[in-house]
């Protein structure tokens, strides 16, 4: 049962924007061309009408050329066998064939064989199907495309303002655990989460990318596109950012977990690398709010990073795990300082 539902609930609006594309686009083939169960015309809105304009004028190419290929295959199958259940069989995989050959998309390689076998059922007996189901289905899809750039056309910047903001605060939050770590001895199964957590980071970065490109998809052939464009540039640099901290954060979790050694903590060198790291942390947070156009902080609080930390001579039995964390730290400190200027 889990498979048959969505993990959320859609928007009310889109349900709404559906019903009134499907009804508008009866209504106009039942007027305009006298059908009486213009059905064809009724799914070509169901299936244009997507949660961006952009979707939906793809959805309306796909199935009107399927469409039209359908036709014109059945057109052509009569003509040459007849009707008889042998061509509809063979209809079927001429036409999958055909789709594979012209490397169309799944909604036009299943549209072309139904189309081509409702022809030759239905047109058989029915005069001028074939030319109305194309022209039901062209009405369809543009009334489809019509409704959904018409009635607030759906902008999902805010979502992927969201992601960016989440995989930031974890990025920080991480840091702060690596100071942590730092600061006072860890066991293994501290270790161990804070590797887990580091890896997790991974999975925000690409939910953070796939929430701005259902975002700039949504800007796309959108009215509204104009006043949330810069909005989504700037998540867009914020996210090119985080990535590479993800990579550096994620190398410093591994190196502390594999050569760790409880006598870190007593290290003033690294002592100071930890705070080093809540000041990082610190400010990747205000960077987050400075490109997060809802974040309205009332005082202006100002960057914690310091000049560059110099270490003279680490302890000779942890001198590679604390070049590794300084080489990470210099990189996270110049992604975050470079994002302020």
């Amino acid at each position: 049962m889990a498979s048959l539902r969505a993990t959320s609930r859609g928007s009310l609006l889109q349900v709404v924007k559906t019903s009134v594309a499907a009804v508008i686009s009866w209504l106009v083939c039942n007027l305009a061309l006298g059908e009486p169960l213009p059905i064809f015309a009724a799914i070509a809105a169901l299936l244009v009408v997507q949660p961006s304009v952009n979707q939906s004028l793809a959805k309306g190419v796909e199935r009107s050329v399927g469409v039209v290929l359908g036709v014109l295959l059945a057109f052509a199958a009569q003509a040459l066998f007849g009707h008889s259940s042998i061509t509809v069989l063979g209809i079927i995989v001429v036409a999958l064939l055909l789709a594979w050959a012209l490397q169309l998309s799944p909604g036009s390689a299943t549209q072309i064989p139904i189309s081509a076998m409702l022809v030759i059922a239905v047109g058989a007996t029915t005069r001028g199907y074939a030319l109305n189901r194309v022209i039901e289905t062209i009405i369809g899809a543009v009334i489809g495309l019509v409704i959904n750039a018409i009635i607030v056309p759906p902008v999902l910047v805010g979502p992927a303002n969201d992601a960016v903001t989440r995989l930031a605060t974890s990025v920080a939050d991480t840091l702060r655990s690596v100071a942590g770590a730092l600061r006072s001895p860890q066991s293994g199964e501290q270790l161990s989460d804070l590797i887990t957590r580091a890896r997790q980071l991974r999975g925000l970065r690409d939910a953070a990318a796939a929430a701005l490109q259902r975002a700039d998809e949504s800007l796309m052939l959108n009215p509204r596109r104009g006043q949330h464009r810069r909005s989504l540039d700037r998540n867009r640099r914020m996210l090119a950012s985080l990535t590479v901290l993800v990579t550096r954060v994620t190398g410093m979790a591994r190196a502390l977990s594999d050569n760790y050694d409880v006598g870190l903590t007593t290290d003033p060198f690294v002592a100071s690398m930890a705070v080093e790291l809540d000041r990082a942390a610190h400010d990747l947070i205000l960077l987050t709010n400075e490109q997060d156009v809802r974040a309205r902080p009332m005082t202006v609080e100002p960057p914690a990073l310091t000049s560059p930390l110099v270490i003279g001579k680490p302890d000779a039995r942890n001198w590679v795990l604390i070049g590794s964390l300084l080489e990470d730290l210099r990189r996270v400190r110049e992604e975050i300082l470079g994002g302020t200027e």
